[in-house]
């Protein structure tokens, strides 16, 4: 069975940082381009960040440039979303996602796995 399950969201304090962990199960996560979303409430989802299954390469939304980082452990089969100075407007539910070969950056609509998602709020 596919799953994807986030763990690692909380409450922060502005100027904060947290990682958030995406762990695979029922497939082998190197061999897929993955995402991170996330959904601020009354807001549409939106594409955070994503690497890319051949090279790592990665991508960025403009509001998270310089700030987050992703990144996978094929041994663990996780992927990683390591935020830093955390910003009120990072508020939202972050989901893991995959879409397998649809590459990076992707829509959500590309997506057929989801997480669950983590909860991350940062406070002002």
């Amino acid at each position: 069975q596919v799953q994807l399950v986030e763990s690692g969201g909380g409450l922060v304090q502005s100027g904060g940082s947290l990682r958030l962990s995406c762990t695979a199960s029922g497939f082998t996560l190197a061999y897929n381009d993955m995402h991170w979303f996330r959904q601020a409430p009354g807001k549409e989802r939106e594409g955070v960040s994503c690497i890319h299954r051949n090279d790592d390469k990665t991508d960025y939304a403009d509001s998270v440039k310089g700030r987050f980082t992703i990144y996978r452990d094929n041994a663990a089969n996780t992927v990683y979303l390591q935020m830093n100075s955390l910003k009120p407007e990072d508020t939202a539910v972050y989901y893991c996602a995959t879409g397998r070969y649809v590459g990076c950056p992707a829509a959500a609509a590309d997506m057929f796995f989801w997480g669950k998602g983590a909860l991350v709020t940062v406070s002002s």
